[in-house]
C-alpha cells in the first residue's frame, strides 16, 4: 500500500491543481504498478469550500482520484494590521496539532504542497516525521506560504524559470521547473462544443468572439469597463461574458438594444463547458490569477488581461500578467491604463488575425511539451517506488 497526502487550499486556485496531479499519478500507479494499492488524502481548511471542491472533483473515469479529505483548522496573516491577525495564531496552532495527528495516523509516503495558508501546518508536521514535502508554486513570484513551507521542502516546484531568482541560491539547488499543472479537461477541449454550447452559428459569426472573466465573485473593474463600453465591444466582438455575482444594472437584459443583444451572451456562471468555450474563444479578457492564465494557454488563447492590483493583493496577478505580456502571449492593463482608451486599444489590435496568431504561438512557446500535472506525477512517483 503507497499513501501520499495533498495539502492545499483557500481557493479553487489552490485546489484544481492539485487534483489534476493527482489525476495524473493514479493514472501513472495504474499503468505501472498494477499490483501496488495506491491511496491519496487531501489536507485542507475544514471551514470553507475545501471539502466540496475536492470530494466533487472527478477524473477522466468518472472518479474522485482523492480517497479521503481531512479538514483542520487554518489561519493566515494579513498585510494590514488586522484584529484577525491574534485570532489567527490560535487557529495556526490548532492547524499544527491537527496536522500532526493526521500525518501520524495516515503515514504518507510524501507530502505534496499546491500552497495557500492551510498548507503551511501539513508541511511543518511532515518535516517533523520525516515525510518529504513537495512544494509547488503556481505564481510567477513566491508567495508567503510557499516561502514558509519551502524550509520545510525536499523539492521546490515552481512555473516559470525566472522564479528560481526569488530564492536563495541554496534553495535553487531544490528547484524543478515544471510549469502549472492543468485540468485534463483543458487539454481535450473542443470549440465546436463551445459554439453549441452558446448557440452560436460559427458559419454565420461574422466577429471574432471575446470572452469576458469577470470570476467568481464578479469583478467589478472589468464588469464595469464592459458595461461602459458594451456598444463598441459588440460592434467588433461577439462578447460572451461570465459576469459571476456582480453584474452592473445597465448591461442587464432589458435595459440593452435589440442590436446589442444579438452580440451579446452574459452567463453569471459557466461551469463544466468552461475549456470548450475557451477553446471557441477568439480573445479573452480576463484577470490574471496563475491557473485562468495557463488554462487559457493551453488552449493557445490570446489575452488582454487586466491584473488585480492595489493594497489587496501583495502584486502577484501583475507579475504573472507582465510575464505572458514580456512572452508575447498578452495585452496587459496595468493600474491607470486599465480605462476605455486603453481597452479599446487592446481589442483593436487583438481584432487582427496577424496579432492572435502571434499571441497564440507564444502560448505554444510558454506551455511545456509535457504535462506539468505529469510532470509533477512522475517527480512523486519516483519519489516513492
Amino acid at each position: 500500500m503507497t499513501k501520499i497526502a495533498f495539502t492545499g487550499g483557500g481557493t479553487g486556485g489552490h485546489i484544481y491543481p492539485g487534483i489534476a496531479v493527482a489525476d495524473e499519478l493514479r493514472a501513472k500507479f495504474e499503468k505501472e504498478k498494477t499490483e501496488e494499492k495506491l491511496e491519496i488524502y487531501w489536507i485542507g481548511n475544514c471551514s470553507g469550500m475545501d471539502r466540496t471542491i475536492v470530494e466533487k472533483s472527478t477524473c477522466v473515469n468518472g472518479k474522485c482520484s482523492i480517497d479521503k479529505f481531512f479538514g483542520i483548522p487554518s489561519g493566515k496573516f494579513r498585510r494590514n494590521f488586522d484584529f484577525k491577525n491574534f485570532i489567527d495564531i490560535f487557529k495556526i496552532i490548532a492547524g499544527l496539532i491537527s496536522s500532526f495527528f493526521i500525518l501520524l495516523k495516515i503515514k504518507p509516503a510524501v507530502l505534496f504542497s499546491k500552497g495557500g495558508f492551510v498548507s503551511v501546518p501539513p508541511c511543518i508536521c511532515a518535516k517533523i516525521l520525516g515525510i518529504p514535502v513537495y512544494t509547488h508554486e503556481c505564481d510567477f513570484t513566491p508567495g508567503l506560504a510557499t516561502r514558509i513551507n519551502s524550509r520545510s521542502a525536499s523539492k521546490i516546484l515552481v512555473s516559470y524559470e525566472e522564479t528560481k531568482k526569488f530564492f536563495s541560491s541554496k534553495k535553487q539547488e531544490m528547484i524543478i521547473v515544471t510549469g502549472n499543472p492543468v485540468r485534463p479537461v483543458f487539454y481535450a477541449a473542443e470549440a465546436q462544443k463551445g459554439f453549441e454550447f452558446l448557440e452560436i452559428n460559427k458559419e454565420k459569426l461574422s466577429k471574432p468572439v471575446l470572452l469576458v472573466l469577470g470570476g467568481s465573485s464578479g469583478s467589478k473593474q472589468i464588469n464595469d469597463l464592459v458595461a461602459e463600453n458594451i456598444e463598441w465591444l459588440t460592434e467588433q466582438y461577439f462578447v460572451v461574458h461570465q459576469t459571476g455575482i456582480y453584474l452592473p444594472p445597465s448591461i442587464s437584459q432589458e435595459k440593452l438594444s435589440e442590436k446589442v443583444r444579438q452580440s451579446y451572451r452574459p452567463y453569471k456562471f459557466i461551469y463544466e463547458q468552461m475549456p470548450h468555450v475557451i477553446a471557441c474563444a477568439d480573445v479573452i479578457l480576463s484577470r490574471a490569477g496563475s491557473n485562468s492564465l495557463w488554462e487559457c494557454a493551453v488552449l493557445n488563447r490570446p489575452m488582454v488581461l487586466i491584473p488585480l492590483c492595489g493594497k489587496a493583493t501583495r502584486g502577484d496577478q501583475v507579475d504573472n500578467a507582465l510575464y505572458f505580456e514580456k512572452n508575447g502571449a498578452a495585452i496587459t492593463l496595468n493600474g491607470n491604463d486599465a480605462d476605455r482608451e486603453h481597452l479599446i486599444n487592446a481589442l483593436e489590435i487583438m481584432a487582427q488575425n496577424e496579432k492572435r496568431e502571434s499571441c497564440s504561438a507564444a502560448c505554444r512557446k510558454i506551455i511545456p511539451a509535457q504535462k506539468p500535472a505529469s510532470i509533477i506525477a512522475n517527480l512523486l512517483y519516483n519519489s516513492v517506488v
